[in-house]
């Protein structure tokens, strides 16, 4: 089956076998009649499972080509479980270049649980393995990295986490699994904030894991279960639903990207862009290698690293929103410095290059023309 067939009916058998619904039913209940204890048909209290969510996390399988899904309350309730796979004493390697709530879940509360966090520019494989030691148990990627836009080798990664017997896991949200497909280049996890484009419609708070291997499937599952953070079942039909259309916004969401950023690389008072679709991007071979299109995220820094002219800009847009969040269907602006990723230090966030000045878009599916002038008066 091909993604765009997939994004609609992967995953998806014997949803409704009752009335025959063409759209999984939303089953808003919280426990499951049984004929005698223990004896069920497959549904006993909804933390534990639930028709609606079962039907999403098929669907999150089937369009990352994994065998097991995983739907929780958030994108960083995800990540928390897999670091639940942890001991103290353990080591990760992660991108110094990384969501700010991921960061703040690593150095804020796990740092302090014993798990060491090493935070390297994964851009440069031989940096990752001059960190692996005997303690290390996990590589957490992110690519493209938020908000620099940087890009990971993912295979090379793969090949490096395999020699060393280490966990892999990809942080997939800005490209999707339309663009890519880490679990086909080697990696053993993926994760999602399907709030993001997976939802697409900023409507859904929700992350995700995808898994091939059971045994880590199976791990996954009881840390879910005994913790608790799971997504309900109105949430999981809404995301179920934003993946059927997700292969038409992607291809948009691409289109108007590469608009967005090839107007703002040639503008006189932008400094840098970063968008690994233009050729200037130090990573753009990766990129072609491993995506099928360069998304519709889009950052960039204005002349001067002025703070106050960031803010402004953020201030006069009006097609593009100034909010926090990413992947919806309407284009938004942020400012990282002072959103996203204002529970990073300022000597640690310059160093990746989030500087005063940055912005970051999220280009989303309108008139490619209404953006562009938007732009054109937001910076004028």
């Amino acid at each position: 089956m091909k993604f765009n067939t997939k994004t609609i009916h992967g995953g998806q058998h014997n949803i409704d076998p009752a009335y025959g619904a063409v759209m999984p039913p939303i089953y808003q209940t919280s426990t499951y009649s049984q004929t005698s204890p223990g004896a069920h048909k497959g549904f006993e209290y909804s933390r534990s499972a639930n028709p609606t969510r079962t039907a999403l996390e098929n669907s999150l399988a089937s369009i990352e080509n994994g065998k097991f899904g995983l739907a929780f309350g958030s994108g960083l309730a995800a990540i928390d479980a897999v670091l639940k796979l942890l001991k103290p004493g353990d080591e990760v390697i992660s991108t110094n270049d990384l969501y700010g709530g991921s960061y703040r879940l690593f150095t804020s509360i796990f740092e302090d649980l014993g798990i060491k966090f090493h935070f390297v520019g994964m851009e440069n494989t031989k940096a990752v393995e001059a960190k692996i030691n005997s303690n290390t148990k996990l590589i957490w990627a992110e690519t493209p990295t938020n908000p620099m836009m940087n890009v990971i080798d993912i295979e090379a990664l793969a090949k490096l986490s395999k020699k060393h017997n280490l966990l892999l896991a990809v942080d997939n949200t800005f490209a999707t699994a339309y663009l890519q497909q880490p679990l086909n280049l080697g990696a053993d996890l993926v994760m999602h904030s399907a709030t993001k484009y997976l939802g697409g419609h900023s409507d859904v708070v929700m992350g995700s894991l995808v898994v091939k291997d059971k045994a880590l499937a199976d791990k996954l599952y009881f840390i879910q279960n005994a913790s608790g953070a799971i997504a309900g079942p109105m949430d999981s039909f809404l995301v179920l639903r934003g993946i059927k259309t997700l292969h038409l916004r992607m291809q948009r969401h691409s289109e108007n990207g590469r608009a967005v950023a090839e107007y703002l690389n040639t503008h006189p008072k932008v400094e840098k862009v970063y968008w690994p679709g233009l050729e200037n991007h130090p990573n753009h071979a990766i990129a072609k290698k491993q995506m099928k299109d360069f998304g519709g995220m889009v950052s960039f820094t204005t002349k001067g690293n002025n703070y106050e002219d960031a803010i402004k800009f953020t201030e006069k847009v009006k097609v593009f929103t100034l909010a926090e969040s990413l992947g919806g269907v309407e284009s938004l602006a942020g400012h990282p410095a002072s959103m996203t990723h204002a529970s990073i230090p300022k000597e640690e966030r310059e160093k990746t290059g989030v500087v005063d000045s940055l912005i970051r878009l999220s280009v989303g599916i309108e008139d490619e023309t209404d953006l562009i002038e938007d732009l054109k008066q937001a910076l004028g």
